[in-house]
């Protein structure tokens, strides 16, 4: 049998309950069987079964009673109802209101076995699908987008606006800044979480292709259309469709698209009916998506359709500050996902990637520490791990910080001058020159305002 599931059986008759106690021991199923359903009752609120098998008639507490208590004490449990001749109009009942299956008296015992083993397997499924989902909502909450910087701190509020809201939402950004997993984060964190989240890059296919796919088609439709398809709209229906960047979606289909915002209808390719539809529209675009509109390549009235609520994601060079805790946290994932411990930075390592300026974004970033990881032969990251490319930027910084001073130079002095080439070479990013400092902005602060340190 599947993995371990604690299993319960309650039925008034003690006979029937000793017989299938032992067959199905011996098939190496333990079971805790109860021949009153109070009692039974008292031990679910000790023990946490995956399937309870309950007869529906019983002195005391009929099952159908009984599958109530068990659906507010043990909500993920699996029922199914034991009924004989004149009990199965409850056990129908019972079906309607959630429990699995139903038994008929008398029943053979390997078909009892075979109808166990399925609600066994059906109590595993929901658990993974729970696992999957707390996965899910974790890797896409705000927590896993990650960034302190004043730019984030407003990426993160207009988020929060706009999640349980129905509007639609134009994320904008540079390639490798995370459009998708805001608008994943958008989607999770309002009311259609449980529904489905489907994402299609308007660019990655032919014109022709992208028509199907949006808004399906009948069979027989084109050249290769064995079979009806639904379409990503059907399928996104309650949920959230993503349409990755959005301007490089072609002109007849931006007015067929402006007339599902308008109708919430769709049509397959050949078909005659339409469907209505409830969907969530995120969109998402690399490119000034106005500058398109003003080129007349996008349509303006499709444009302030999407463009409800914008938010612009900066450049990671832009947000430097977020380079040492993005760096933190893809690590311990990383790490995680290749199943090893977490390493520790060399310090020439940290200052390459502080100054290397990320053209790449956070994809880059992510990319760079995957294959640092990869390389390093112990638990500690070196700067020879990394890419030539971002080794050359940052690998000599300590030492020229560190250049020799004349022997006269006195500690204040030489303090000033390294902080001063350190803000330099991070173009006066304070958050960025205080963590290559090994000091906090505060302290930092305070020395600039001490050494009369001023920007040029």
């Amino acid at each position: 049998m599947t993995p371990a599931v604690p299993v319960a059986i309650v039925d008034d008759d003690q006979e029937m309950l000793r017989v299938l106690e032992r067959y199905l021991q011996r098939h190496g199923i333990a079971v805790d069987t109860f021949s009153d359903p109070r009692t039974a009752l008292t031990h679910f609120g000790e023990t946490v079964y995956g399937v309870v098998i309950t007869d529906v008639q019983m002195p005391g507490m009929s099952g159908l009673e009984l599958f109530g208590h068990i659906r507010q004490q043990m909500p993920e449990a699996v029922v199914i109802m034991i009924t004989g001749f004149g009990s199965v109009t409850a056990a129908v009942q019972a079906m309607k209101e959630g429990a699995f299956d139903y038994i008929s008296k008398p029943f053979n015992y390997d078909e009892f076995l075979v109808v166990l083993q399925k609600a066994v397997r059906q109590h595993l499924l929901q658990r993974e699908v729970e696992v999957l989902r707390e996965r899910v909502q974790r890797r896409y909450s705000f927590g896993n987008i990650i960034g302190h910087s004043d730019a984030m701190r407003q990426v993160f509020d207009v988020i929060g606006r706009v999640a349980h809201t129905r509007t639609n939402v134009l994320v904008t950004g540079e390639s490798g800044t995370g459009k998708e997993l805001i608008a994943r984060a958008i989607h999770h964190g309002g009311a259609r979480k449980d529904a489905p989240f489907v994402a299609i890059n308007c660019g990655a296919l032919p014109e022709t292709l992208l028509e199907s796919e949006l808004f399906g088609h009948e069979k027989g439709a084109y050249t290769g259309a064995v079979t009806r398809e639904a379409g990503l709209l059907a399928s996104a229906d309650s949920g959230t469709i993503f349409l990755d960047e959005v301007a490089d979606m072609p002109m007849h289909m931006q007015a067929k698209f402006l007339r599902v915002l308008e109708d919430w209808e769709v049509r397959p390719v050949g078909g005659n009916a339409t469907r209505k539809i409830d969907v969530r529209v995120i969109s998402s675009s690399k490119t000034d998506l106005g500058d398109i509109v003003a080129h007349g390549d996008f349509r303006e009235d499709l444009f302030y359709r999407l463009n409800v609520v914008t938010i612009d994601i900066p450049p990671l060079r832009e947000r430097m500050e977020d380079v040492p805790m993005l760096i933190d946290h893809a690590l311990v994932r990383l790490a995680a996902d290749q199943g090893r411990e977490t390493p520790v930075i060399e310090r020439d390592a940290l200052e390459a990637l502080l100054r290397h300026t990320w053209p790449g974004n956070v994809r880059e970033l992510e990319h760079v520490l995957e294959r640092a990881l990869i390389l390093a032969r112990g638990p500690r990251m070196t700067l020879d791990d990394l890419p030539p490319y971002v080794r050359e930027h940052g690998g000599t910084a300590a030492r020229r910080a560190g250049e020799a001073c004349p022997v006269d130079t006195t500690l204040e002095d030489m303090e000033r001058q390294h902080i001063l080439r350190v803000l330099a070479h991070v173009e006066w990013k304070r958050s960025l020159a205080a963590e290559i400092l090994g000091i906090n902005r505060r302290t930092l602060y305070r020395k600039i305002q001490q050494y009369r340190i001023e920007e040029p």
